[in-house]
């Protein structure tokens, strides 16, 4: 299987699906979705994988959401506003097997997201998290929010939201956004041998345990569906476009003036 915007290795048994779009700072296209999805099914039907990796591909981000410049009013794939983020977050959470995010870097926006839905996350002493949607005119309305707020609470849910602040790696781990921070050089042998391990148990066991723990939160899939058909919606206004050609113009934009 050939991918273009992503990487797969199978190690040990650990399956790596790094997303390799470093110039962009591992920002996902419509491209990079679809082979997302392709390569987590390849993982869940491997009996040799045990456990999978989510990574970006050098050192400054693991993945800082969608990419702007194939945005315009919507992105440049398919899906409900031209990214198949459902599918995408629903493929995470269905595969069989736990899903590590690694996070070397930033995990910002559609990013954080990524890693708030995997099953584990483990981030390096230079990993940034953090959310930007309303900065840019946009929101994750699914398990962006109604999940984060069940992985660190809803105050801390909606200050992640509502202000865009910058969160550290043990910032992270305090709020359970993260399980464990690591020095940078140590990170990708703590990935792997997390992966290992999980590895020497049951499959079939961590495969109910997966299933039990998404059962709780099997709804917001519902919701995340609805959502993105509002979405898609405010994509289609002049408020939403406001954050993308701040972005481009390299100024502070003016939401305020759309309030209604």
């Amino acid at each position: 299987m050939q991918f273009e915007d992503i990487l797969y290795e199978n190690r040990n048994g650990v399956a790596w699906i790094t997303i390799n779009r470093p110039d962009k700072m591992n920002a996902f296209r419509g491209t990079t979705c679809d082979e997302l999805i392709k390569a987590l099914n390849k993982a869940g039907y491997d009996k040799s994988v045990g456990a999978i990796v989510l990574a970006g591909a050098g050192d400054r981000a693991f993945c800082t959401g969608g990419d702007q410049s194939a945005h315009d009013g919507n992105y440049d794939g398919r899906g409900t506003i031209g990214l198949p983020m459902e599918e995408l977050h629903t493929a995470i959470r269905d595969v069989p097997k736990p899903v590590i995010a690694r996070v070397q870097g930033f995990a910002i926006g559609g990013g954080n997201v990524l890693c708030t839905i995997c099953d584990l996350t483990i981030c390096s002493d230079k990993a940034i998290f953090g959310q930007v949607g309303p900065k840019m005119g946009s929101v994750d309305p699914g398990y962006g929010t109604a999940f984060l707020a069940r992985v660190v609470g809803e105050k801390k849910a909606r200050e992640i939201w509502y202000l865009n602040k910058r969160y550290s790696g043990p910032e992270a781990v305090a709020m359970g956004l993260a399980n464990i921070c690591v020095p940078h050089d140590e990170l990708d042998a703590t990935v792997q041998e997390w992966g290992e391990t999980i590895c020497e148990r049951s499959p079939t066991a961590i495969a109910i345990a997966k299933r039990s723990f998404n059962m709780d939160t099997a709804h917001q899939s519902g919701i995340a569906g609805m959502g993105m058909y509002a979405l898609k919606l405010y994509y289609d206004t002049e408020e939403s476009r406001e954050g993308v050609k701040a972005l481009q113009e390299k100024r502070k934009p003016d939401f305020r003036k759309y309030a209604k």
